[in-house]
């Protein structure tokens, strides 16, 4: 794979064999749907989201798509993510299952509601 950093998420699904650029394809489509207003960057050299921070992060690895929505979403979807292997804030969805698009769904606007209400209670956000 080329270690040059990826300038946006094309250029970074298409250093990977087509069945994965179509799992990548397919991530983006869902979360950009469930956040139609979000900005679609490269962060940690990764796909990401952003909507008042970053809403997920999701990335192309051995064996798996990683997805990445934070702890407080890995925790609030815990038993939902039972059935995939996890760690604090991230999940893996193998390559050999059909992606959870509905779940991904549902943890991306559990994600806008979560920074909507941390710019809420900021300090910036009464100024």
């Amino acid at each position: 794979m080329n270690r040059q950093i990826a300038t946006d998420f094309d250029d970074y699904a298409d250093r990977f064999p087509n069945d994965v650029q179509q799992l990548l394809r397919t991530m983006r489509r869902t979360i950009r749907k469930a956040a139609p207003e979000a900005t679609e960057i490269i962060s940690y050299r990764i796909p990401a989201f952003r909507l008042d921070g970053i809403l997920v992060w999701f990335a192309a690895h051995a064996n798996h798509i990683g997805f990445y929505p934070g702890a407080a979403a890995i925790a609030s979807f815990k038993r939902e993510l039972s059935a995939y292997k996890s760690a604090k804030g991230s999940v893996r969805f193998p390559f050999d299952q059909p992606l959870p698009l509905a779940l991904v769904t549902r943890i991306v606007k559990y994600r806008i509601q979560a920074q909507r209400a941390k710019r809420k209670t900021s300090p910036q956000a009464s100024s």
